[in-house]
């Protein structure tokens, strides 16, 4: 049986997905190294992972629920987003796929003109759908109640028409040899074919991914050109970047970074 303490962390991150040590101190009215020990414990037991500053709700072969992920890393999230905007020029076609920070993108993206946007995300297809300047193209398919996310046959079908300028993908988890993961094999089908249909794919994830595991390969990082996130906590990630030729970039300075 946990602690008291510890159970009542766990139940937060449950909700959130995330929690942060210096925000669970406060709550809790002790220090951030007993919060720390408590983590650790909670890792011990495979109950969570730790993250740079806090800890994330473990997951091994099923996700955080959609309303959790879409508030852990929400400012990491914002600097990505507004990153990957910088590299997208006007008048430019892409792909935007399923995930809680392609749909900080695109509304990162929403003051571009002329975009072509295809998505198989039908909460991007409904941030974009107002503005004129953006023609958006939403994919056939099943819908997931989850998310929102489009997959399956039908949607693999239809991205194979186009070959695209970008592509902004997101992944579950991100793996020390390179290897990019997800939980939904027919996601994961869908993610491949985009990829295979663009000109330049550039994966938006959080640091958060570097912690967690997930049972489907997507791909590799090879077959990325740019990768934007938060920062990468991974020397092996970044030596893998450098010696693929995999642009990295870090959205948010060293200083605005939380320490353990």
């Amino acid at each position: 049986m946990l602690p008291s303490r510890q159970t009542a962390i766990l139940e937060i991150a449950k909700q959130r997905g995330r929690v942060l040590v210096d925000e669970l101190a406060a709550q809790f009215a002790v220090t951030p190294q007993t919060i720390r020990k408590d983590l650790n414990d909670l890792c011990d037991r495979k109950l969570m992972a730790r993250t740079h500053g806090g800890a994330i709700l473990a997951s091994g072969i099923e996700n955080v629920g959609y309303e959790a992920r879409s508030q852990i890393a929400a400012r990491e999230k914002t600097a990505i987003a507004e990153a990957v905007a910088k590299l997208i020029p006007n008048d430019a076609s892409l792909f935007i796929n399923i995930g809680t920070t392609t749909e900080a993108v695109a509304q990162a993206l929403l003051q571009h003109q002329g975009l072509m946007v295809i998505t198989n995300n039908i909460n991007v297809a409904h941030i974009m759908r107002p503005y004129p300047q953006i023609e958006v193209v939403i994919v056939g398919g099943v819908v997931r109640s989850s998310d929102g996310g489009i997959v399956g046959e039908a949607a693999i079908d239809f991205i194979r028409q186009f070959k695209v300028d970008y592509a902004i993908v997101g992944t579950s988890a991100i793996d020390e040899d390179g290897s990019l993961l997800d939980y939904d094999f027919r996601e994961v089908k869908v993610a491949q074919a985009i990829i295979a249909n663009t000109r330049h794919v550039i994966l938006a994830s959080d640091s958060t991914k570097f912690a967690r595991t997930a049972p489907v390969r997507i791909g590799s990082l090879k077959q990325i050109h740019t990768f934007v996130t938060d920062f990468c906590p991974s020397d092996s990630v970044r030596e893998f970047c450098a010696a693929n030729d995999v642009e990295l970039v870090e959205a948010l300075p060293e200083a605005a970074r939380s320490e353990d």
